[in-house]
């Protein structure tokens, strides 16, 4: 899929997928998705839980090749947190490259947080070493995450396999957002889900969008900002976030492109004459 705004192209290629109930993604006793359905049908299992992809949104733009989150990789292993992203086996890659985006053309790789869905594709397995995928390209994370995963461990930390080989070359650029990548795509503050976790914007021509990252996982979340996710490290900083995401972009026309929501992937968020919110 392809989408413009002004001048830029964004395009997503997806890895995997995955559907979980929504009370075990967003553990309160409150969640209920009855009153949404009208609008969050599309991002819903024929059972009524919440669909997931895993994708990596590229971005080309300002004479740049970007790519927005690498997804899990191929050959990682993180124990039993979540075995179905263990040793994977995709073409990846070659879906990357028939979108326009080998490899060896990629300008750059912002990571909007270092859990393992989200940098996996930083690094591949090559003659028993880790190496950087992306040859060419700077990798961008926001200073403060990289301060975090440095001193935790968990399965949801891939830091040795997917971060570590990249600061040892050199490659990555720790920057604290709000941060200017290009003429058209700066990095903005959206923590809460990670310490240092950063949205995407993309400005061009009079248009803006913006690339989520784990903000959210469901639109149902900028509607019910309270709904942190289960992976949240601080769910109160999240929900903060959420309400002060929602104030910017609520009733605007910014196109929201979900990194975790499949198709139609991308939205604007708007009230209706009740002032009721909705993802459409």
């Amino acid at each position: 899929m392809a989408w413009h705004v002004g001048a830029a192209m964004i395009q997503t290629v997806t890895e995997t997928e995955a559907v979980a109930p929504a009370e075990i993604l967003i553990p309160r006793p409150d969640v209920d998705l009855t009153p949404y359905k009208s609008w969050l049908t599309p991002f819903l299992s024929p059972e009524g839980h919440i669909r997931m992809i895993v994708q990596a949104m590229l971005l080309s733009v300002d004479g740049l090749r970007i790519v927005v989150d690498t997804c899990v990789g191929n050959g990682k292993n993180y124990g039993p947190t979540v075995p179905t992203f263990n040793d994977l086996d995709t073409p990846f890659l070659e879906n990357l490259t028939a979108a326009g985006f080998a490899p060896d053309s990629v300008d750059l790789v912002v990571c909007t947080h270092l859990h393992m869905d989200h940098v996996g594709w930083n690094t591949m397995l090559m003659d028993g070493e880790w190496v950087p995928t992306f040859p060419r390209a700077r990798y961008v994370m926001s200073r403060a995450d990289l301060e975090h995963w440095q001193h935790v461990l968990d399965d949801w930390n891939p830091f040795e396999v997917s971060v570590q080989p990249l600061l040892a070359r050199g490659l990555v650029d720790a920057i604290d957002p709000p941060h200017q990548v290009s003429a058209s795509v700066s990095l903005i503050s959206t923590p809460g889900h990670t310490p240092g976790h950063v949205s995407v914007q993309v400005d061009s021509n009079g248009s803006r969008a913006v690339i989520t990252g784990d903000m959210v996982h469901s639109p149902v979340q900028l509607v019910r900002p309270e709904w942190s996710s289960l992976s949240d490290v601080d769910p109160d900083e999240a929900r903060r976030t959420r309400e002060r995401m929602r104030k910017q972009l609520g009733n605007h026309d910014v196109l929201i492109f979900g990194t975790h929501f499949p198709l139609p992937t991308v939205g604007r968020l708007v009230t209706d004459a009740a002032g009721e919110w909705s993802f459409v």
